[in-house]
């Protein structure tokens, strides 16, 4: 199989089912930060961090793909002919969510109660997993707007939001793991 198909080459691309559409598409946009985001938890699993941590990224990053593959279907071809589903794949379930909450509630009773929003940075690691929060909210609005346009499996919303909460706990659990300074945001008083 050849990675360059060249089908894309006057800036459109097709979704899953065929359907063509501008490579600016919001459905476009979509799947790609997911995608971004994804790359960006390959980044913080290659940091030398515990492997429960990376096992779990892992299983985020396998929750991703099937997010980003739900989006880039074209919903009017999402069944098939024989009435089966086009994706033969496990959705986004209840139990993919409340992995994540479990995680989070795990991390944040073993880290001292936060009373101010912290500002990223601290440590590269951390740093990471803040820029990955970032991107997670981006594909979050994202996906949200295009939900406004051609409905998507509420799931999906829920993980990525709840994802990038995930993602603050683990900056912070990871901070409090590496010893790096959790700097608070005490904003400056007018004068």
């Amino acid at each position: 199989m050849k990675i360059y198909t060249k089908t894309g080459d006057k800036g459109d691309t097709a979704l899953f089912g065929g359907t063509r559409v501008p490579k600016h598409h919001i459905r476009i946009e979509s799947y790609g930060t997911v995608d971004e985001l994804n790359s960006h938890l390959g980044l913080i699993r290659d940091q030398d961090i515990h492997s429960e941590y990376k096992d779990i990224l892992i299983h985020i990053q396998d929750r991703l793909f099937t997010v980003g593959a739900i989006m880039a279907t074209d919903p009017e071809k999402a069944i098939l002919k024989n009435g089966k589903e086009r994706l033969n794949i496990p959705k986004i379930s209840e139990d993919d969510i409340q992995r994540l909450e479990q995680e989070m509630d795990t991390m944040d009773a073993a880290l001292p109660p936060m009373t101010h929003f912290v500002l990223p940075g601290g440590h590269q690691t951390v740093s990471f997993c803040h820029i990955a929060r970032c991107v997670c909210r981006r594909a979050e609005r994202l996906a949200t707007a295009l939900n406004d346009i051609a409905p998507i499996d509420s799931n999906c919303l829920i993980y990525l939001n709840r994802l990038s909460d995930y993602l603050f706990v683990l900056a912070r659990k990871l901070s409090y793991d590496l010893q790096a300074d959790e700097i608070k945001w005490i904003p400056e008083k007018k004068s």
